[in-house]
């Protein structure tokens, strides 16, 4: 599993494509946080923190997470070595998790570089210094789980089709749908329960209660159950090859 983990990783990283993708993310982010002439730039709001990232990034990755994932299991099925990759001695869950680890690393590692957004905010405030470091480590927190579940979605939408783009535009479908749709939907529902049940079934809520400096463990079973509710998904999919 191990191999396959290192196979995956190197594959996106010997492309231009993934560069391309990390780039785009730490652009998007640092010119609405640095450079254009709005509420949430640091500089023009006299008002030293990462709002900005933590709002914007979900927006981001739910197109980078598609983005990474939807070669992962299409490609291999255009090209027909996803027989090959049956018959090694791996289960269908090590496959799985290989490729939902790498993906999931990569996103990860398109985060890491606006740390040093953090540190230029921690030397920008005044007194220096004077951020909420706890709570900015649990939005990060936060981030990166969202992460893990775009990850999740963006595997199973590549288990569904042999072509990389038909799998793009489903995970970022499906991604929508859980990180903005429930919301929207409760919307049109009367004050109550059912209406809290659709907010706490999307991801939004989760993810600002996190992203809020809140780590609470209603929301972290909430991620790694979605994570694994597509990933068995995908591994149904898998096995329906065989049926």
């Amino acid at each position: 599993m191990i191999s396959l983990l290192r196979k995956e990783i190197s594959d996106f990283l010997s492309s231009i494509i993934g560069y391309l993708v990390i780039a785009v993310f730490l652009c998007a982010v640092g010119l609405f946080t640095w450079v254009f002439p709005i509420d949430m730039n640091v500089l023009n709001s006299g008002y030293a923190n990462l709002d900005a990232l933590f709002m914007l990034a979900p927006w981001v990755f739910l197109f980078l997470g598609p983005a990474v994932t939807m070669r992962l299991f299409a490609e291999e099925q255009r090209t027909g070595t996803i027989e090959m990759l049956m018959t090694k001695p791996l289960s269908d869950w090590q496959i799985i998790f290989a490729k939902f680890l790498a993906g999931w690393i990569l996103m990860i590692i398109a985060v890491l570089p606006t740390l040093v957004y953090f540190y230029t905010v921690y030397q920008l405030r005044s007194p220096k210094g004077n951020l909420d470091v706890g709570g900015i480590t649990d939005s990060y927190i936060g981030l990166i789980f969202l992460d893990g579940v775009y990850v999740a979605i963006g595997l199973f939408a590549s288990s569904l089709s042999n072509n990389q783009i038909i799998s793009f535009i489903i995970a970022v479908f499906l991604s929508f749908i859980m990180f903005i749709g429930f919301d929207s939907l409760s919307g049109f529902l009367p004050n109550g329960g059912m209406e809290r049940t659709f907010l706490y079934l999307g991801i939004q809520q989760h993810y600002a209660s996190m992203s809020r400096g809140v780590i609470d463990t209603r929301d972290l079973i909430y991620f790694l159950s979605l994570i694994g509710v597509f990933l068995l998904f995908t591994k149904t999919k898998l096995e329906s090859r065989k049926w």
